[in-house]
């Protein structure tokens, strides 16, 4: 049985779209269109998830930066610090509470800079560069 991705991928194909449109197979791509989207249908949902305790994202070309503001009191080896390719997780070991911070773009999880001034964790991650390379695969006939 095919996946839904596959389904979602045939029928693409059908669409007889122009040239240019094969981004649509980049899941970056996909995950900022709708992103983009979800925010225009619901702007109040977006609103409550830009709240005061959000963490600040900036991004340059080669790396981001997460922002994170510390619960008061916070020490050293209180707070755990975990990278993925596509997300963060701030883990309070004193209260137990966990943060899951997903990042715009995907990163390398073995580059990572993170510290603390006045309270804010700063975290920069290198982004993981998009192959150019192509891939050859057989087709069953």
């Amino acid at each position: 049985m095919a996946s839904r991705w596959e389904e979602l991928e045939r029928w693409m194909e059908g669409q007889h779209l122009p040239k240019g449109f094969e981004v649509i197979r980049e899941p970056d791509w996909v995950e900022k269109f709708v992103r983009g989207l979800m925010t225009k249908a619901l702007p109040e949902a977006s609103e409550v998830i830009k709240g005061k305790d959000t963490p600040g994202i900036t991004e340059t070309e080669q790396s981001i930066t997460v922002q994170f503001r510390l619960p008061p009191g916070a020490r050293r080896g209180d707070i755990g610090l975990y990278v993925r390719e596509d997300r963060l997780r701030i883990v309070d070991r004193e209260s137990g509470n966990r943060t899951m911070v997903p990042l715009p773009v995907l990163v390398q999880p073995k580059v990572c800079q993170a510290a603390v001034k006045s309270g804010i964790l700063y975290v920069k991650l290198r982004k993981r560069r998009a192959s150019k390379q192509y891939m050859e695969h057989y087709i069953r006939w």
